[in-house]
């Protein structure tokens, strides 16, 4: 890995929100989920959670350089993601047309939040909407009455990203992520090959230097080349 890669990513690192997130449940459009994906990675955010529909391998047909830079939880059921997203402090928002439903641009995104985006073809679940804390409308003012999924997501998060830039959030000197997870990712997105090989073989990886370069005693450069 090269400096500049290096420091490239050490950038992208520090901007990441780990308290800003989506929920996508039971998204089954391949291409939706890529875009959505690609979204939350230009919007900083770090995780992205999903429900996906029963036998759905969807992950393995997304954009493979969106989903190397955001991570995917995947949980069993909506009430378990959104259970585990209160649990993080998180305000929970649902798409959903009802009698309290806020204009998207109303809501305080600087607070933490997930934002939960039901399926192409019905919306979020009813249990989604009852367990959520608001829910939020994109107002329209044209013929159609609604927007697709991977567009609902980005007219959303670019708000977010918004509000967030103008109070600062996305200026830090050091990462919100664990230690731990940088250098994971560092290693990951660096030194590919070397990241296939140690996790074939439940080989830890060994810290980088100021310059990206991978810090290991010989112990673990000959398991690493042994067969």
């Amino acid at each position: 890995m090269n400096l500049e890669r290096y420091n490239r990513i050490h950038q992208v690192l520090k901007t990441r929100q780990t308290d800003l997130t989506l929920c996508l449940e039971e998204v089954h459009k391949p291409n939706n989920v890529s875009a959505v994906i690609r979204t939350a990675d230009a919007t900083g955010l770090h995780k992205v959670h999903a429900i996906w529909p029963d036998k759905m391998r969807t992950l393995s047909h997304t954009s493979a350089g969106a989903r190397n830079w955001v991570e995917v939880d995947t949980h069993d059921s909506i009430e378990t993601a959104i259970t585990e997203l209160k649990a993080q402090g998180m305000q929970v928002l649902v798409t959903n047309l009802s009698d309290t439903a806020v204009d998207f641009r109303e809501i305080d995104y600087t607070k933490p939040t997930a934002i939960i985006l039901g399926s192409e073809k019905v919306g979020a679940s009813d249990q989604a909407k009852q367990l959520a804390d608001q829910d939020i409308i994109i107002p329209m003012i044209g013929m159609v009455q609604s927007l697709n999924v991977s567009v609902a997501s980005a007219v959303i998060l670019y708000e977010a990203q918004r509000q967030r830039e103008a109070a600062g959030m996305y200026d830090r000197e050091e990462s919100a992520l664990p230690k731990e997870t940088i250098n994971r990712i560092l290693f990951e997105r660096g030194h590919p090959v070397l990241a296939k090989v140690a996790k074939r073989k439940g080989l830890v990886y060994p810290p980088l230097d100021e310059e990206g370069q991978i810090i290991a005693d010989d112990a673990w450069w000959q398991e690493m080349q042994s067969k």
